[in-house]
């Protein structure tokens, strides 16, 4: 029995994967092999020593330590596409909201309840809520990832111009999304040509307020720009101070920070709902369940955001899994299992970390694990 700790509630469709014969789901499980979780901290969260996987169901794994999970040889999933559709249509929305006040508008609407001159005011005071078109104006989305993809598919059905930048992109492969993507290997491209802009991108060191006052001065003036990807790829007194002068014309943001939080009626606050969606959650759980369970009984990793990429349908009676550091870990590893009948093995490096399944004829012995287990983060028979 699968022992697994969910640090956050999550949608029931878990059990289409995690079986409730084969695995145990709690929110309060204290020796856990796995855990799923949405947007909990984990930062402070002590590693218990059978601990394997974390699955977050989400993208985004800012709240997750992953040097400490790797050094504590625990493999970290996230699921990639999964609320893609969900944060495509709130941009969209925001694209929508940054043009016309619209929630101003209701606002406006709904104090006129009860007073009788109400549709003369209506009238007269709409004029305070009027705003431009998308339609014919130039969208600059960064990142083209699944989110960014879906953005520009539907700008562009809705009458856009995109211009796209994707540091792992090429041209031929923006055009695969849509052939009227004008791709560039630039990001001044992007704030030069665009009316809008949107950002599509993980937060790291190189992204970590990307938006900004030298960003900022390269963009057309009265730019409008929209934020539902993280709250840190935008300085926020850059775009205030832009909102001031008119250099910017509004930010969408769905990462209500307090320092925009009512400050200005340039700024739109969505409490982040990008992901918010029956559909995103149940899609969420459902990928992030299906790669904790192959990990679990089969050894398989994908999408970890840690550690190497590497599936292999089993075909030996064994299988064994190693997780290191350690330099040229395959041929040692092969070495030692070699009395075990080595049927199949093989390894994938991501950055200084190395994965390796081994599958063999026989179960190894504890003498063999142990000397591989001395080189390694965590070694493991299946």
């Amino acid at each position: 029995m699968y022992e697994i700790k969910k640090l956050n509630s999550i949608s029931n469709l878990i059990y289409e994967n995690l079986d409730k014969t084969n695995y145990n789901v709690t929110d309060d499980a204290t020796d856990p092999v796995g855990i799923l979780v949405r947007s909990a901290a984990m930062h402070d969260y002590e590693i218990n020593p059978s601990l394997l996987a974390v699955a977050r169901a989400g993208a985004g794994v800012n709240n997750i330590p992953l040097p400490k999970m790797t050094d504590a040889g625990v493999v970290v999933f996230n699921t990639p596409g999964a609320n893609a559709n969900a944060v495509k249509e709130l941009v969209i929305a925001a694209l929508l909201l940054s043009c016309r006040d619209i929630l101003g508008g209701v606002a406006f609407s709904g104090s006129l309840k009860g007073k009788e001159d109400a549709a003369k005011q209506v009238e007269s005071g709409k004029k305070a809520f009027v705003g431009p078109e998308i339609f014919g104006k130039t969208l600059g989305i960064i990142g083209l990832g699944a989110i960014g993809a879906l953005v520009a598919k539907a700008a562009i059905a809705l009458g856009m111009k995109v211009v796209g930048y994707d540091p792992f992109f090429t041209e031929e492969k923006a055009k695969s999304i849509h052939e009227e993507i004008v791709f560039t290997t630039a990001l001044d491209d992007i704030y030069a040509a665009s009316d809008f802009i949107t950002i599509h991108v993980p937060c790291n060191d190189s992204t970590r307020g990307m938006i900004s006052a030298e960003s900022i001065a390269k963009m057309k003036d009265g730019v409008r720009i929209i934020n539902c990807a993280r709250a840190e790829l935008v300085n926020n007194d850059d775009i205030l101070a832009a909102l001031a002068s008119g250099k910017a014309a509004k930010y969408v943001t769905d990462f209500p920070v307090p320092q925009v939080i009512g400050v200005s009626d340039k700024i739109i606050t969505i409490p982040h709902l990008g992901a918010s969606t029956p559909e995103a959650e149940d899609n969420c759980a459902v990928m992030a369940s299906a790669e904790l369970k192959d990990f679990l009984e089969n050894g398989n990793i994908k999408n970890s955001v840690n550690c190497p990429a590497l599936s292999l349908a089993k075909i030996g009676n064994a299988r064994v899994t190693v997780l290191t550091k350690e330099v040229d870990a395959e041929a040692s590893v092969k070495e030692s299992l070699a009395a075990f009948g080595v049927k199949s093995i093989a390894s994938k490096t991501r950055g200084e970390v190395t994965y390796i399944i081994a599958d063999l004829e026989k179960a190894p012995s504890d003498n063999a694990l142990n000397a591989i287990a001395g080189k390694a983060l965590r070694v493991r028979v299946i």
